[in-house]
């Protein structure tokens, strides 16, 4: 199964969203699935991911290898950005698998579900910000020293919230959960 992850700038998304997949469709029972992030082209930010003819030009230019498609982006306090995500996937029907996600608020959500966060800290209030990079995301990769790695910090901080993917379904119910089991029952078709 190859799969390819389109986010709405993959230039950081991409150090979260390839091993969160990687780790989410092993946890699936997909374990030999090859996961890759869209860079090309690179959408550039969620308006342009939620038009249906960007959302074309990457399943027609990547259609021949890919056999499932995955939208994320933030929701950024939209809250009837699902319902757009929702009216994409139906535009493209049978004739291609997409399922589309907004993170809820932003994909850096996810990872601060599969980390340990300072004890002070309250999960429904890192849930509840819209803006988590500034205000969470950002102060996490500062204390542990990896603002500086790649994507600001995202790369080892995506791959450690990876090693626990349960968390992040269990905290993310509305949006990382939800796509895990719709995911599933695509998979579980195939």
């Amino acid at each position: 199964m190859n799969v390819l992850v389109i986010p709405e700038d993959s230039r950081k998304d991409k150090y979260i969203l390839k091993p969160l997949f990687k780790s989410l469709f092993r946890a699936i029972g997909r374990p030999t699935a090859r996961v890759r992030v869209c860079e090309d082209p690179v959408l550039g930010g969620v308006g342009e991911a939620l038009k249906s003819s960007r959302t074309s030009e990457v399943v027609t230019r990547h259609g021949g290898m890919t056999s499932m498609f995955i939208l994320c982006v933030d929701r950024d306090g939209e809250e009837h950005r699902r319902d757009r995500l929702q009216a994409l996937e139906k535009e493209f029907g049978d004739g291609c698998v997409l399922l589309a996600e907004n993170a809820w608020e932003e994909l850096e959500t996810w990872v601060l579900a599969g980390l340990e966060l300072p004890d002070d800290w309250r999960w429904r209030d890192v849930r509840a910000e819209v803006h988590v990079k500034e205000r969470y995301f950002d102060r996490v990769a500062q204390d542990r020293g990896v603002h500086r790695a790649p994507g600001g910090g995202r790369k080892p901080l995506g791959e450690e919230a990876a090693g626990r993917i349960d968390a992040i379904r269990r905290k993310c119910p509305e949006d990382f959960d939800n796509l895990a089991r719709r995911l599933q029952a695509v998979v579980g078709r195939n």
